[in-house]
């Protein structure tokens, strides 16, 4: 044993020493012999304790370097020879690289229609509702968790979503998920790969992608003032239709009660037809009452309602829902009823106690209210500063609405002198579902969110927006 042991505090533990230097020793093939010394000898020749030695010799026995003869002692094993490749001089490729921040993009400005308003999120009332959980829920976070997530919780979504979104459902119907898209790429998992789909456009780019790369045939349906036209639908007779009525995503346009009629008896004409709801952001709605869902209208079970609290409460929650009829519940169910996977149950069973003792839907009314008022501020301050050059869909819902300016610039020149000033924008561009050649006309289409926008800053952002167009 050619080898010596380092001691003093900033030197490795003296058995951490031996069992790593037998270790390569083994794995080098260069002992000489098979069988090694006892304990108490080469606690001997390393001037150590035995005990540091059987820590040793007892750490390369669980890991099967070595093996045990009654009255013999301990042998080396016969291990297989690594085949050697020198990875370690191979460069990690740059594209893979990240630099240990979240984004490298940090706006100054942001008019994104991604972030909430974390601000104003009750962390401390949260934080309460979580020690409720580890005081009284101790065994159900020992246990697995449902696959479906907990049923009280699903009880207390269902009960809220009918008061407020007109859903009619049982709990057992809801699935619970760490994000609509999970969600999604299961359901359509099971349906085959020949299924026609339509998606609005401009619409959701992350729907789209994901039915793309599952090989799904996806038709892009263009939308007039009332939405999805139900007249390309019936002509490029999809089976399965994915919307956003309540507030069309990037769009925002409501669509109205004959509309959804249409889609509905579309649906209704054949058993195989699904329509899946996106509600996505249906809490905030200003001025009028809440628009019902869609699934609220169906009398056929053909619409799969999906919504989430990445938009109430935090998009880093993890936390959204889908609704499915009872045929694909039961498929559903075969297919994923093994699966333990979903947001934390910790989360789970907090956000049970925030619906349950009414801090969820008092949240939204102060959000609702916060966000009327900087969505009114803002629109006001747009109209102040670009005048007559600006063109504001004023839907009042959602967190977001779109604009279009009067500029020569193109979408690109936008896109790339709003990225150089740290401004965080999206043109209508970005949502069009497939590479087409979009007609350059003066009138440039802008979303504009909200939610994450500071009061104090909406002078100095549409300012800053300005900026790009003088």
């Amino acid at each position: 044993m050619f080898f010596q042991i380092k001691k003093g505090e900033e030197h490795p533990a003296i058995y951490k020493q031996i069992y790593t230097q037998l270790k390569d020793l083994i794995l080098e093939e260069a002992l000489t012999e098979r069988k090694l010394p006892s304990k108490r000898k080469l606690a001997q020749d390393l001037g150590v304790s035995v005990n540091s030695v059987a820590h040793a010799y007892e750490q390369l026995l669980a890991e099967g370097y070595i093996y045990s003869v009654e009255r013999k002692g301990y042998m080396v094993e016969d291990i297989t020879r690594y085949i050697k490749k020198d990875w370690e001089n191979d460069p990690f490729p740059d594209e893979l690289k990240e630099n240990g921040k979240q984004e490298s993009f940090r706006p100054e400005v942001t008019f994104s229609h991604i972030a909430t308003d974390a601000e104003h999120f009750p962390f401390k009332k949260w934080r309460r509702y979580q020690q409720k959980v580890f005081d009284h829920h101790k065994k159900q976070l020992s246990l697995l968790p449902h696959p479906q997530g907990p049923y009280e919780l699903r009880e207390s979504i269902a009960a809220m979503i009918a008061l407020t979104r007109g859903v009619r459902c049982r709990p057992e119907q809801i699935i619970i998920g760490s994000g609509t898209q999970p969600l999604i790429h299961k359901l359509m998992s099971l349906q085959s790969r020949t299924t026609p789909i339509a998606v609005e456009n401009p619409g959701y780019q992350r729907f789209y992608q994901l039915l793309k790369d599952m090989d799904f045939k996806v038709e892009p349906i263009d939308l007039d003032e009332q939405g999805i036209s139900v007249d390309t639908i019936r002509k490029k007779d999809p089976k399965w239709v994915f919307v956003t009525p309540s507030h069309q995503f990037p769009t925002g346009t409501i669509m109205p009660i004959n509309r959804r009629i249409k889609l509905l008896n579309w649906a209704a004409e054949s058993p195989d037809r699904y329509i899946v709801e996106d509600d996505y952001d249906s809490e905030f709605k200003y001025e009028t009452d809440h628009i019902p869902s869609l699934q609220s209208l169906d009398r056929n079970r053909q619409v799969i309602y999906t919504g989430t609290f990445s938009k109430t409460l935090l998009p880093s929650l993890r936390i959204s829902y889908m609704i499915l009829p009872p045929d694909l519940l039961s498929r559903f169910r075969s297919a994923y009823g093994h699966w333990i996977d979903g947001p934390s149950g910790l989360n789970l069973w907090t956000l049970k106690y925030f619906i349950d003792k009414g801090e969820y839907s008092r949240h939204i009314k102060r959000m609702n209210a916060r966000y009327k008022a900087k969505r009114a501020k803002l629109i006001r301050e747009l109209h102040r500063v670009f005048g007559d050059k600006i063109t504001i869909h004023d839907i009042p819902a959602g967190l977001h609405f779109l604009v279009e300016i009067d500029t020569n610039l193109s979408y690109q020149d936008i896109e790339e002198q709003a990225k150089e000033r740290k401004i965080e924008l999206y043109t209508i561009r970005r949502f069009f579902l497939q590479d087409i050649k979009m007609a350059e006309t003066n009138k440039k289409k802008l979303i504009i969110g909200f939610a994450n926008m500071k009061e104090d800053k909406i002078r100095e952002s549409v300012q800053r927006l300005a900026s790009l167009f003088s």
